[in-house]
């Protein structure tokens, strides 16, 4: 997959990306949000074996934003729906809404997806995160995602900490609806 919008690419990760995001999967300081301080641990080869293992349900993507790598996402599409998440791993390109236009990218270039038939693959797109993380809550809702619950104490981070979730969706009706009139 390749997806290109003005200063923003959204690309298939491949084998030389494994470097880099073994470098970002390991750091802790990008990985905290996440609920690793200490980072993954994750060796080159691993990251590689993650990469080959994408197909055209599963992916993971690298963010590029003016051709030069600043984080990933990834999508898993299962029964209708799809499971996202998103990380810009540099720092100097958090807090300028990159984050919110590689959301909207990738959230248009799912729902636009369709299966051999022509029939949509999805009907809806759900992810979930750290109810610290209230900037990516704002987000999301701007992008018209409900928030469906709150998973108090749902798990324990290396550290040993419990870690509360939210979880998000956002359907197909409400996507369209709020697309069309961002059109008008």
């Amino acid at each position: 997959m390749r997806v290109d919008v003005d200063e923003l690419t959204l690309r298939s990760a491949q084998s030389a990306d494994a470097e880099i995001l073994t470098e970002w999967w390991n750091d802790g300081a990008i990985m905290a949000h996440a609920g690793f301080p200490l980072g993954l641990g994750i060796t080159l080869e691993r990251t590689r074996e993650s990469i080959e293992q994408s197909n055209a349900r599963s992916q993971l993507l690298m963010i590029e934003w003016m051709g030069q790598p600043i984080g990933e996402c990834n999508y898993r599409i299962r029964d209708g729906c799809a499971e996202i998440g998103i990380k810009i791993c540099r720092a100097e390109f958090q807090n300028q809404g990159i984050g919110k236009k590689v959301l909207r990218t990738l959230i248009r270039t799912l729902f636009e997806m369709r299966d051999d038939d022509g029939e949509f693959l999805i009907e809806k797109i759900v992810l979930d995160t750290n109810l610290k993380n209230t900037r990516a809550q704002h987000v999301y809702e701007q992008l018209g995602f409900r928030k469906l619950g709150v998973n108090a104490d749902s798990w324990q981070d290396q550290l040993g900490q419990w870690q509360t979730t939210v979880d998000y969706e956002l359907e197909r009706a409400s996507y369209a609806t709020r697309f069309q009139a961002t059109m008008l």
